[in-house]
């Protein structure tokens, strides 16, 4: 078949698609469980006066500048993630995880309230405004699928049963 048809495109297409989904799940997973908690605690900071000032600051950005503070975090976060493979390719396995975990979470947590602050301003840039509700969509979708699947189910069912057991052993 060659590679001009529209049904070649259409296969490439749907196979792209499925490995982009492959790839992007675990990173879908982690920032769906953690993207609310980690928001949250974050947005405990804003106790502290000197944060509260920063989020007001944040939140009256105009578009662009919001954009800017939404991806500044996910840049300035890009050489702690290479020090974290530095650390893996020179045999220290475990402090490559550690600073990888930790990279994760303080930077889900710092982009997760960032956007709860720009998300409506973000919405007034065209691009973003066109393409937010697409991710949205797709993510959900992947999501959707994934915790529909016979794995997902199984994980969830053996994760309750631990549970009623964990609260029987306590009890008893």
């Amino acid at each position: 078949m060659p590679p001009d048809t529209p049904t070649f495109r259409s296969r490439r297409a749907r196979l792209l698609h499925g490995i982009a989904a492959l790839l992007l799940v675990p990173v879908l997973l982690f920032e769906e469980w953690g993207w609310a908690p980690l928001a949250a605690l974050t947005a405990r900071l804003a106790r502290l006066p000197w944060w509260a000032r920063a989020e007001s600051w944040v939140r009256n950005l105009p578009p662009w500048g919001a954009l800017l503070a939404f991806v500044l975090p996910v840049l300035l976060l890009l050489p702690v993630k290479v020090l974290a493979l530095f650390l893996f390719s020179e045999g220290h396995a475990t402090s490559g995880v550690t600073v990888l975990i930790v990279a994760k979470l303080v930077g889900t947590a710092i982009v997760a309230r960032i956007f709860q602050l720009v998300e409506t301003t973000l919405m007034r840039i065209p691009l973003f405004a066109r393409w937010y509700p697409r991710w949205k969509a797709w993510k959900n979708s992947v999501l959707y699928t994934v915790r529909e699947s016979a794995l997902w189910r199984s994980i969830r069912a053996m994760k309750q049963g631990a549970r009623r057991w964990w609260r029987r052993v306590r009890n008893a």
